[in-house]
């Protein structure tokens, strides 16, 4: 969604960093240069204008010190990154449980806003830490809304409390009072309530989410927001605020190709939190909301922390802690080990929008190499390996010319690409041997992935993962002098 963003940003920064001696008048064309891109996102100009007032005034307060700074662009860039965490709501915050269950979350936003979809998001990640949810259908408004959360909630193996004839068909306000009860009789510790959504500021919808909100008391009343609306998700979610009242906001369809400016303005103008956020069709795709992983990303330096995490869900203890105890041991990388994690990449969703979480990963010439992936080619990879013996997985030596031939056949490839992908897999193990022996990951990968989970194989060559920020030049040729300026910066 920030693409756009992020490349002017990082056009930005190149240029302050090209200056080397930053002055007042460096400070005030980058001010401008952003507020123009700040605006080109769609972001509010409230928000623009006082973002842009705290980074020239604090860049101005740290004129005098940046003197003393080797990179005084890194300092700029840091006071840009703290302001704009600061927009985006501060410190990231969590649901706050009720100390007697059952917790009740009441859902509300626009009609399209992908609501409905979201509560059976919000139940499942929460589900997954322990929890036993209950979601309740209570838009009565918009045909087959009960229908498609029922069908929603049975895939996902959670119950649903849905109105049936007789029982409060019509009266939301009642579905949810006795939603509410049967959670209490039942022992569930979350009620997650689905109202209806509005198509406009609909008086008479917004004082049927006042009297739900006042018959059930939720803990958190969360706004469900369509990142892609731009403006007008600033605009209504003021209104809401007026007129409902509500505590945090939920971000849905962070994947589109919208400039993003509600994400940046919404905490900032409403004063309210982004709690979570839904970015991509899969159930899976929804975690919180981290203003400082994001700003990371807005800045191009990626989003290594969320990699990590979702690599490390992908992947099993038991399977990581194998490979780690191989890998320290010195015994080889084998395409057994290779298709456990291809299997594991496969649940960490797209393969493009993985890689969109490294560093430098807006950069033209990494981004042009993502934008050709293709996520199908994991699928074939994998029935290429799995059309191989035990034998032939293990040592991949013994893959001779019949063998291939046989291979590609069984898994409905080509036999160049049964070469390719053994070719590939020979540098990866190579790569492992390295690693073994000090030579360290690509940049970017070291810190981030878990241990024993390396480089996959079956990437493009030339995706390494390097930041796009160049290396500090010394201004001294005289190695001690050059010493003594690395260590100060």
């Amino acid at each position: 969604m920030f693409e756009s963003l992020s490349g002017k940003l990082s056009g930005i920064f190149g240029t302050l960093r090209s200056k080397g001696r930053i002055t007042e008048s460096d400070i005030d064309s980058t001010v401008q240069e952003l507020r123009t891109a700040l605006l080109d996102a769609d972001v509010a100009l409230s928000v623009v204008d006082a973002f842009l007032e705290r980074v020239k005034d604090k860049s101005l307060a740290a004129l005098p010190n940046l003197k003393q700074s080797t990179n005084q662009s890194q300092e700029i860039y840091n006071i840009i990154n703290q302001e704009l965490v600061a927009i985006l709501g501060g410190a990231a915050r969590r649901i706050r449980f009720a100390k007697n269950p059952p917790t009740v979350i009441m859902l509300a936003g626009l009609q399209g806003s992908g609501k409905t979809t979201l509560a059976g998001k919000l139940a499942a990640f929460l589900k997954a830490d322990g929890n036993t949810p209950l979601l309740v259908a209570a838009d009565l408004q918009r045909p087959n809304a009960v229908t498609q959360l029922t069908v929603l909630a049975d895939s996902l193996k959670i119950p649903v409390f849905a109105p049936e004839p007789g029982n409060g068909v019509g009266d939301p306000v009642k579905v949810a009072k006795d939603a509410l009860k049967f959670a209490n009789e039942k022992l569930y510790n979350l009620v997650i309530i689905d109202t209806a959504g509005r198509l406009g500021l609909d008086e008479e919808l917004m004082q049927q989410a006042k009297d739900i909100k006042a018959a059930v008391n939720p803990d958190e009343t969360l706004f469900v927001v369509d990142s892609m609306i731009g403006q007008d998700a600033v605009r209504t979610a003021n209104a809401f605020q007026d007129g409902v009242g509500f505590d945090g906001v939920v971000l849905t369809k962070l994947d589109g190709d919208a400039k993003g400016g509600a994400a940046l303005s919404i905490a900032e103008v409403t004063g309210k939190p982004i709690l979570f956020v839904s970015n991509g069709e899969k159930l899976s795709d929804f975690d919180y909301f981290y203003p400082d992983r994001m700003a990371s990303r807005i800045l191009g330096m990626g989003d290594i922390q969320t990699l990590a995490e979702q690599a490390k869900k992908a992947m099993d203890g038991a399977s990581a802690k194998r490979l780690e105890e191989k890998f320290i041991a010195g015994e080889e990388f084998t395409l057994e080990d290779f298709l456990e994690q291809l299997q594991a990449m496969k649940k960490m969703g797209s393969m493009t929008k993985l890689l969109g979480m490294l560093p430098g990963a807006n950069n033209a010439a990494m981004k042009k190499q993502i934008d050709s992936l293709d996520d199908k080619e994991l699928v074939r990879t994998q029935a290429i390996v799995q059309s191989m013996t035990p034998e032939e997985r293990r040592n991949p030596k013994v893959l001779n010319g019949s063998r291939r031939a046989r291979i590609a056949k069984g898994s409905g490839r080509s036999v160049t690409e049964v070469n390719s992908l053994v070719d590939r897999f020979a540098a990866a193990a190579k790569m492992m041997k390295q690693m073994r022996s000090g030579g360290g990951m690509p940049a970017g990968l070291a810190a981030g992935l878990p241990k024993g989970m390396g480089m996959p194989a079956g990437l493009p060559s030339g995706i390494s993962g390097k930041a796009t920020t160049p290396k500090k030049k010394s201004r001294s040729g005289n190695p001690a002098k050059r010493a003594a300026e690395e260590g100060r910066s």
